[in-house]
């Protein structure tokens, strides 16, 4: 079955002109993002040489993918744009609201139970609105989109960082808030800065316990978290040949974790057999005859140092398996050094369970490979000292994989199967456990390893490896085990070693699956009501955001200076709280519970300067807004690192906070920040941080003058009766500054129709 086989066929017509006047416009070869990009812009006047990182570019993305969990917030904004059908094909997708307890036979219909609300709600929407819908158990979204959606040279937004795992076909897909998806399902622009690009040049071939997800982690280990921020990582040379489509949209995946707008593979035969063998003969046709547009210039590939704004390179010959953590997916240890960094670090080297599956790695080749290793256990009479737990990508793959005997092999070997779900992944897992506090290691092939994320155990050191390392290192018992070189025990005693693993990366006899588990959407459906219950805990309409009254900010208590990381887990956190991503009321008492108070090295503990009390970051900020009082974040580098939520911009702006001031952001939250109508301003001297002061009363002026490249001025007034002052800057351009005036990018778009 070929979704949306209009959109794909008029798509690919177009495609090469426009390649052709974007080259006779630049006037020089063109690298593959470039194409991409400039075939999507919105109108005529957007084909020109843009700016990298400075430029700010309208998009016509082709479609919009969305996560239950972010969709609700999404689709009751899109709900206020007045339109009758989304302008572009769009579909949601129910995988993050399903807990991981007892097993997929127990948890999924729990989850239907539990979250039946949800579930008609959005089933109700897609079907008034006209957007595919997959149940819950259908699979994770990104292998869903994978698997169906994504298509070389195109374009999509989707509701969750981790949407760029698309680009493993050759697309650039771009993880947005929700109001950045309301744009598009509306037909309005989609504004994105010109990314810079960045050039990853593969060398050689994967070989013994490498693997793809080994290349992004060891690029994290390089560039860091924040070394892709507003960029694009595009790969090229002769090691793509050993990559599979799976395993390019692994790297892709976890492109997120270097801050990137989006990473991109180009169109080849291993692209082309992925389309085949997924049912998309006919893409794979048209995109093969669009090939010489699909991949770099020659002359890029030849000189690529002239055309990207950074190249690095990866000899794959010498890539060896990494380990990275814990608690940031950028610190990278290959796993020989393993045995040292323990130690060195005190890490509990007892590894308790290894987790297989996530967006990042639960395809049929990532399982495969993982039961290889599983099956050596049997077969050796090694008895795994972890537990492991597995979550398919989709029921595609889980009905292939059983079919196959795969998930046998896990089950004879003690491993729990989830639903083809999040899971673990996104905290939503109930780990069985004798003490949630307690330290410990778990291994997994997640893509992101934040302090409470997976069980919400502070004290949980979670590394992130490949599947059949995480496998291994589950069956080792052990972080420092490594299994090119080291032996393992069986039950007679003997020393064993584990064999390199090996696996198909398609499944030989074909995939199959009795039922996908998705609704398409019908133009010839009876009008269709969207009912929101007022009383509900979990849903809620929303409410327009205030327009700016005009005036300076002045005054401001400080509502909290964050001290560290700081990610959307710390502003919003997951877990538990998924319940009331529909619920904007609900859901803002977590605001900020989990950052660090730099005055008090303290979790959720901020001195409210109504009465001196230490009291809950929500309880300060209804405290304030109670009284007509507007508030102020302070924090350091990188904030809003993490995932796409825009609740974790929409809460504090429905606490009536006005500013976060910070010494830099990661590219999705500010975007998040600037479309809610809040200030997101940078410390013009990150020094000025330090000035900051617990009782503060702080002023923002200059807003009256606000302007693109304008600088404002910030006033600290201390309570001992001194005050300072320091600039502020920010990267609003008019149109941004338009959504600030309007009380929100939303309010901007209604007043205009």
């Amino acid at each position: 079955m070929i979704l949306d086989m209009e959109m794909l066929e008029a798509f690919y017509s177009q495609y090469a002109s426009k390649v052709k006047a974007t080259r006779e416009v630049m006037k020089r070869p063109l690298t593959y993002a470039e194409k991409v990009l400039y075939a999507h812009v919105f109108s005529a006047e957007g084909l020109k040489p843009q700016r990298r990182g400075t430029d700010y570019v309208d998009f016509r993305p082709d479609r919009v993918a969305m996560q239950d969990a972010t969709a609700q917030m999404a689709l009751l904004q899109f709900m206020n744009a007045g339109q009758n059908k989304v302008a572009v094909p769009a579909s949601v997708h129910c995988d993050h609201l399903i807990k991981a307890d007892e097993g997929a036979d127990i948890d999924l219909p729990t989850a239907r139970t539990t979250n039946k609300e949800v579930y008609d709600f959005l089933k109700s929407v897609s079907e008034k609105y006209h957007i595919g819908f997959w149940e819950p158990g259908a699979g994770i979204i990104h292998q869903v989109v994978l698997e169906n959606y994504a298509f070389p040279g195109g374009m999509m937004v989707g509701t969750d960082s981790h949407t760029p795992n698309a680009g493993g076909l050759g697309m650039v897909a771009v993880g947005v808030g929700g109001a950045d998806a309301v744009d598009v399902l509306t037909g309005q622009p989609w504004e994105l800065k010109m990314p810079r690009l960045i050039g990853v040049k593969l060398n050689g071939k994967l070989s013994g316990w490498a693997s793809p997800k080994d290349v992004i982690l060891q690029i994290l280990g390089m560039l860091t978290v924040k070394g892709g921020t507003n960029a694009i990582l595009e790969y090229f040379g002769d090691g793509l040949s050993s990559l599979s489509a799976t395993g390019r949209a692994t790297i892709c995946n976890m492109g997120a974790e270097l801050g990137a707008t989006c990473s991109l593979f180009p169109f080849d035969n291993n692209a082309s057999l992925y389309l085949r063998e997924t049912g998309r003969t006919a893409v794979a046709a048209m995109a093969e005859q669009n090939a010489a547009e699909l991949r770099a210039d020659d002359e890029v590939v030849a000189c690529p140092e002239k055309y990207y704004d950074t190249v690095i390179e990866i000899d794959l010959d010498k890539l060896e398996p990494h380990l990275n953590g814990p608690f940031t997916p950028d610190a990278a240890t290959p796993i020989s050094q393993m045995k040292a960094k323990g130690a060195a670090n005190d890490y509990p080297m007892d590894v308790e369970v290894g987790l297989i599956g996530s967006c990042t790695n639960s395809s049929y080749q990532d399982l495969c490979r993982a039961a290889s290793v599983a099956r050596q256990a049997l077969e050796k009479g090694i008895v795994p000292k972890g537990q492991l737990i597995i979550n398919p990508g989709s029921e595609q793959i889980r009905f292939t994989a059983e079919r196959d005997g795969i998930l046998d092999v896990f089950k004879q070997l003690g491993a729990i199967i989830m639903a083809n779900a999040c899971g673990p992944c996104i905290g939503q897992w109930k780990r069985h456990t004798d003490d949630n506090n307690r330290k410990n290691a778990i291994v997994t092939s997640f893509n992101r390893n934040f302090r409470r994320r997976a069980d919400g155990n502070p004290n949980t050191f979670a590394f992130i490896g490949s599947p059949e390392l995480t496998t291994a290192l589950a069956i080792a018992g052990r972080l420092d085990f490594n299994p090119s070189t080291d032996t393992l025990v069986d039950k007679n005693g003997n020393s064993v070693k584990l064999d390199e693993p090996s696996g198909y990366e398609y499944p030989p006899r074909g995939f199959d699956v009795r039922d996908k588990g998705f609704v398409a959407p019908d133009d010839n459906v009876a009008d269709v009501s969207v009912v929101i219950n007022p009383d509900s805990e979990r849903l809620q309409k929303l409410e327009p955001f205030a327009p700016w009254d005009g005036n300076e900010l002045e005054d401001m208590p400080l509502l909290i200076k964050t001290e560290g990381k700081c990610t959307t887990d710390h502003i919003s956190m997951a877990g538990p709280w998924l319940r009331f991503r529909g619920h904007l009321q609900n859901i803002s008492d977590n605001l900020l519970m989990g950052a660090v108070n730099a005055f008090n090295g303290k979790s959720n503990s901020v001195k409210c300067q109504l009465d001196g009390t230490y009291v809950e970051v929500s309880t300060a900020a209804k405290a304030y807004k109670a009284k007509g009082i507007s508030s102020i974040v302070v924090a350091e580098d990188n904030y809003g690192e993490g995932s796409s939520r825009e609740h974790a911009a929409m809460e504090p702006r429905y606490l009536n906070v006005k500013v976060v001031l910070a010494k830099s952001f990661a590219r999705i939250h500010e975007t998040n920040l600037k479309k809610q109508g809040m200030l997101a301003l940078t410390f013009a001297d990150r020094n000025d941080y330090d000035k900051v002061r617990e009782d503060d009363r702080i002023s923002v002026n200059g807003l009256k003058n606000l302007a693109p490249g304008s600088k404002l001025t910030v006033t600290l007034k201390h309570a001992d009766g001194t005050s300072e002052s320091f600039e502020a800057e920010h990267t609003y351009n008019n149109t941004q500054i338009a959504w600030f005036k309007a009380g929100s990018c939303l309010n901007l778009l209604s007043k205009n129709k």
